[in-house]
């Protein structure tokens, strides 16, 4: 039903425009003597036209050479920036390699600086350890000859009396060995 109402809407109206034609069509005819306008109205297309392609053909030219300009000009800035993008990243890129090769060698100075220095420490420590034998055992030589003298002493100063000073040597050598030996014991 509402296919057919608004199919009448259209219709209706275009049959009673195509009719009504003749009348206006007659009149037409008998002030011009044409049966159309076609032509006056072709001539005052043409007139319009041309006015519009007079005061707008420059304008409009001049627009759009200022676009197509300016997209050019656009293009050639993002071409710039995307070159110096790509200089800067080469830069960097060898910056960025510049600065391994430093780090490693650093990295490979800061190793041989820590051998040679652990080298030298060892050294050092062997050194200062020798030295530090060496000093025991002349403090234990300078002991043993203090204890003997020490013992030496004692056995002269107890075991000698005035009766004993005709002792032969190997009477001494006897009373020296039994302290000594007697020091190492205890």
């Amino acid at each position: 039903m509402k296919k057919i109402a608004l199919l009448s809407l259209l219709v209706v109206p275009a049959i009673l425009l195509a009719s009504g034609g003749d009348a206006e069509s007659t009149r037409y005819f008998a002030q011009t003597g044409r049966e159309t306008d076609f032509l006056p109205r072709a001539v005052n297309f043409i007139i319009f036209a041309s006015l519009l392609y007079y005061l707008l053909a420059n304008p409009v030219k001049d627009f759009f050479k200022g676009r197509s300009s300016g997209i050019a000009n656009q293009l050639n800035e993002i071409e710039e920036k995307l070159q110096a993008a790509k200089d800067e990243k080469r830069d960097a890129q060898a910056r960025l390699d510049a600065s391994k090769k430093k780090a490693e060698e650093i990295l490979a100075d800061a190793k041989a600086e820590a051998k040679i220095m652990a080298e030298k420490i060892a050294s050092a420590n062997i050194n200062e350890l020798a030295v530090l034998e060496k000093q025991l055992e002349e403090k234990m030589t300078l002991d043993e000859r203090r204890s003997a003298r020490e013992a030496i002493d004692e056995v002269l100063s107890e075991n000698i009396t005035n009766d004993d000073i005709m002792i032969d040597e190997n009477k001494v050598v006897e009373i020296i060995s039994n302290k000594v030996l007697e020091g190492k014991v205890a």
